[in-house]
């Protein structure tokens, strides 16, 4: 078994893997039966929290008695073994520690880890059809050189009906090593349904979208929308910042709305590019120990800088937001964010199932423990329903704010740039 530390975020698997070995039973201790493998497996999840949760006290009970009464009547198969898992990690009343089931897992596991291999399709059920249909797909892959394009339907998948999978099973049939071939039954609008080959790619998962928004008061604004803390975040984000400089913005928004967070690893790498130096984020374990992240190099711009947040940003988003407010780095606008200040573990389990444990809590560099309150803004404004392609427009109320106080704030003089 091994332990993944540290995670952060409503999806989550770390980046950073720190190895270490936890006592597991000798094959002796059990027989060799089916249901010793379900016995062995509920102790190894127990075992697994008894040691890492950051609650010490198990949410005021005896967790030794909770194993104990549960194993007085072993689960017959695997089925049931997570149901018991799952009915022990519910006495915690706590939501983010639980059992991710092998197909969980290892969703979580591509979704963050900024690569895969396939085919290059989001896609989704739509829920007045019940078809399957193409969200987008990912630009330069296999299906957009194929010229699969968004609303497109999915009928088959390698001859078997997309109507008879759940989403999981659908994008786990689309995946597979690069180099080998899949061929999906899709239909454009009322066209007629065809047959179309792909070859299998790796699929670089670019969290990041940015521009450059030229404004009539003459500020040449960079906007940033990062989506997901991804593995490769950070990299992305440099590489936008850098871009946006070759084109000459001299101010920055960084769009955090909806984030819902991803690797610790990758929220304070991110922060480092925008801080020369500080803390950016403080972790208290459950022996109450204080450990913090600081900034540690040469930023690449000292540029203004306004973050966006809303009621969907959380975790690692609300580290790098804390972050950057409390160090002076930038300004906040939009709505309180989510409120999530836990930090999960990712633990294989035997069976290819894993557990997210929460080990840890977090604090922002002012001490400020947000969990379940969120990051004020430093300006509130809420957030008008908008259509996607509304997002960074005029018709988003809280990009204009930004956009307004970003201009307030630089005075032109001459070719020149003075930061008040």
């Amino acid at each position: 078994m091994h332990k993944r530390a540290f995670l952060v975020g409503l999806l989550v698997i770390c980046h950073i893997i720190l190895w270490s070995t936890w006592w597991t039973p000798a094959a002796s201790a059990f027989p060799k039966s089916r249901y010793s493998e379900e016995e062995q497996l509920f102790s190894q999840a127990w075992r697994i929290v008894s040691q890492t949760y950051l609650d010490d006290t198990f949410n005021h009970q005896n967790w030794w008695l909770l194993r104990q009464k549960a194993l007085k009547k072993p689960p017959k198969d695997r089925e049931e073994t997570y149901q018991e898992i799952e009915k022990l990690l519910g006495t915690l009343d706590e939501p983010f520690t639980r059992l991710l089931r092998p197909e969980q897992y290892h969703s979580l596991q591509v979704s963050t880890s900024g690569e895969l291999s396939g085919v290059g399709l989001q896609i989704s059920f739509n829920s007045q059809t019940g078809e399957l249909e193409v969200v987008a797909p990912i630009a330069g892959s296999p299906a957009s050189e194929a010229g699969i394009k968004a609303r497109d339907r999915i009928l088959e998948i390698d001859g078997t009906l997309a109507s008879t999978l759940t989403i999981d099973e659908a994008a786990a049939r689309m995946r597979g090593p690069a180099g080998t071939k899949v061929t999906l039954k899709v239909q454009a609008g009322n066209e007629e349904p065809k047959y179309i080959e792909l070859v299998r790619d790796r699929i670089a998962l670019n969290p990041v979208y940015f521009t450059l928004a030229q404004q009539p008061e003459g500020l040449p604004v960079g906007y940033i929308r990062l989506t997901q803390f991804s593995a490769n975040a950070t990299e992305a984000i440099a590489d936008a910042i850098d871009s946006l400089e070759s084109q000459g913005a001299d101010a920055y928004i960084l769009d955090l709305r909806n984030n819902p967070g991803g690797l610790l690893q990758a929220g304070i790498e991110i922060a480092r590019l925008w801080l020369d130096e500080g803390t950016i984020v403080y972790t208290v374990n459950r022996q109450g120990t204080l450990g913090s992240f600081e900034a540690n190099s040469l930023a690449l711009n000292e540029d203004p800088l306004v973050v966006l947040v809303n009621q969907g940003t959380a975790s690692a988003s609300e580290i790098l937001a804390g972050a950057l407010q409390d160090n002076g780095r930038a300004k906040i606008i939009g709505e309180q964010t989510f409120g999530k200040g836990l930090i999960q573990s990712l633990f294989d389990l035997s069976d290819g199932s894993g557990l997210a444990v929460t080990v840890a809590k977090y604090e922002t560099p002012n001490h400020t423990d947000i969990h379940k309150l969120g990051i004020t803004p430093d300006v509130q404004v809420p957030l008008e329903p908008i259509s996607f392609s509304q997002i960074g427009t005029a018709a988003d109320s809280q990009y204009q704010a930004a956009i307004e106080s970003l201009t307030s704030d630089v005075e032109i003089v001459g070719a020149g740039l003075a930061k008040i």
